[in-house]
C-alpha cells in the first residue's frame, strides 16, 4: 500500500486529542456534504425547468421545419409537393402560412398571428393535444384560437351571432394616405371552434385558421407559404433528409430543428443554468477554504508525528502527499455523501412531487448522470487545488527535530 495513503486514512480514522480539532474537521466535511448537496440539487432544478419550458414549445414545433432564407414566403409547386412525399424518412409534413393580424371584438383589440394550416397539420406536430376545449374544428368560417385571446377580447365558442373579426392590412406599395381606408385591410368573421391552451404568451399568439382561407385573406396564391413542417422517422439520418429535402427545395429554404427554432429560448435557458453553476462554484470555493485550515490545523496538531516520521527517514514530498491524500480523501468522499442526498431529494420529488407549484403541479426536476460528474468533478478539483495549498505549508524548518 502507498505508504501517504496510509498514513492518511490512518489520521482520518484517529482522534486528535484537541477537541476543537475534531470540531473543525466535523463542520469541513459536513460544509463539503452540504455545498455538494445543494449543488446537485440546483442543477437538477434547472434541467427539470428546462425541460418543463421546452415542452411548450414542442407542441407546436416540428422535427424539422422549412423556412424561407429571405423574407417571409416562398413558393411550393405541384412537383416539389409530390417530391416531398417520396423522401424516405418523412412520417408527415404540412404546410402553413403564418402573418400578423388585428383581432377585433365588441370594440376591443388585440394582435395575434393567424396560422394558416392544411389538413395534415396535425400529423406533422402535436397541437391537437393542446385543445383546452370545444373541438379542433378548422375550415373556411372557423378555427381554434388560445385562451389568452378569448380572455383578452371575451368572445366565446360558437358565437354565431358576434363572431370575432380579422382584419389583415393588404400588401402593397404607397403612402396610406393615397389610399381609401377601406382599401388598406381585409376583414373576415371568424368562428371559434375551441381554444388551446399552453402557456401564457403562446396563448396569446396564435389563431389556427385553415391555410386556403389565410392565403386569400392575405392575398396569396395557392403556392405560396410561409413554411413547412416535417415529422420524421426517428431512426432515420437526420442529416440524409435535410440534403434531400435541400435538394427537393433548394438552397433559398432553411431547415430548422427544435432547438433552431427556439435559439433564444435555448441560449436564455442555457445562460441561467451556467450562471448559477458559477454562483454555486464560488460558494464552495469559500466553503472550501475550511478544508484548507482544516488541513492546516492538522498539520500542526500532528506536528510531533511528522517529526518522528521525517527523523525515521519520510522524505519531506511524502509528508506533503500525506495531507495532501487526507484533503482529496475528505472532500471527494463528502462529494459522494452530498450527490447521494441530494439524489434522495431528486428521486422523492419526482416519485411523490412533495413540492408544488400549483396545487396540480409539482415542481419540475430532472435526474441527469451529467449532473452527477459535473458536481463531482467540480468537488474533486476544488479539494485538490485545496489541499495541494494546504500541504504546501509542511517546510523543513516546521518537521526538523
Amino acid at each position: 500500500m502507498n505508504f501517504p495513503f496510509y498514513i492518511a486514512k490512518r489520521y482520518i480514522r484517529s482522534k486528535s486529542s484537541q477537541n476543537a480539532v475534531n470540531i473543525i474537521n466535523f463542520i469541513t466535511f459536513l460544509v463539503i456534504v452540504i455545498g455538494s448537496a445543494a449543488l446537485f440539487i440546483v442543477l437538477s432544478g434547472f434541467a427539470g425547468l428546462k425541460t418543463f419550458s421546452l415542452s411548450f414549445s414542442d407542441t407546436f414545433d416540428p422535427d424539422l421545419k422549412a423556412v424561407p432564407a429571405y423574407g417571409k414566403f416562398f413558393s411550393l409547386s405541384n412537383e416539389q409537393e409530390r417530391a416531398l412525399g417520396t423522401i424516405p424518412g418523412v412520417l408527415a409534413f404540412s404546410k402553413e402560412l403564418e402573418e400578423q393580424v388585428l383581432l377585433t371584438h365588441k370594440e376591443k383589440l388585440a394582435t395575434a398571428f393567424v396560422k394558416g394550416i392544411d389538413s395534415t397539420y396535425t400529423q406533422a406536430t402535436q397541437v391537437d393535444s393542446t385543445l383546452y376545449y370545444g373541438t379542433w374544428t378548422i375550415d373556411r368560417q372557423q378555427g381554434v384560437v388560445g385562451i389568452g385571446i378569448i380572455n383578452q377580447l371575451g368572445v366565446t365558442v360558437n358565437q354565431f351571432s358576434d363572431p370575432l373579426e380579422i382584419i389583415a392590412f393588404k400588401p402593397g406599395k404607397g403612402g396610406i394616405s393615397q389610399s381609401r381606408p377601406e382599401n388598406l385591410y381585409n376583414a373576415l368573421p371568424f368562428l371559434i371552434s375551441g381554444a388551446y391552451s399552453i402557456e401564457e404568451n403562446l396563448d396569446k399568439k396564435y389563431v389556427f385558421a385553415d391555410l386556403r382561407m389565410a392565403q386569400a385573406l392575405f392575398e396569396k396564391d395557392s403556392t405560396q407559404i410561409s413554411g413547412i413542417n416535417f415529422r420524421l422517422d426517428p431512426q432515420t439520418d437526420v442529416a440524409a433528409i435535410r440534403q434531400e429535402l435541400t435538394d427537393v427545395l433548394g438552397t433559398g429554404i432553411l431547415l430548422k430543428n427544435r432547438q433552431q427554432l427556439n435559439s433564444t429560448l435555448h441560449r436564455m435557458l442555457n445562460t441561467e443554468n451556467l450562471a448559477t453553476y458559477l454562483i454555486f462554484t464560488l460558494v464552495l470555493i469559500i466553503a472550501l477554504f475550511n478544508v484548507v485550515g482544516a488541513i492546516i490545523m492538522m498539520i500542526l496538531d500532528k506536528q510531533q508525528n511528522s517529526k518522528t516520521l521525517f527523523s525515521l527517514g519520510t522524505t519531506l514530498p511524502q509528508l506533503r502527499n500525506i495531507y495532501f491524500v487526507q484533503g482529496v480523501i475528505v472532500t471527494t468522499a463528502g462529494g459522494f455523501i452530498g450527490v447521494l442526498l441530494g439524489s434522495l431529494l431528486i428521486w422523492s420529488q419526482l416519485f411523490f412531487g412533495w413540492l408544488k407549484i400549483t396545487p396540480s403541479l409539482a415542481y419540475p426536476v430532472e435526474y441527469n448522470l451529467m449532473n452527477v460528474l459535473v458536481v463531482l468533478a467540480t468537488i474533486m478539483v476544488l479539494g485538490i487545488i485545496a489541499s495541494k495549498i494546504a500541504s504546501s505549508r509542511i517546510t523543513k524548518k516546521l518537521v526538523s527535530p
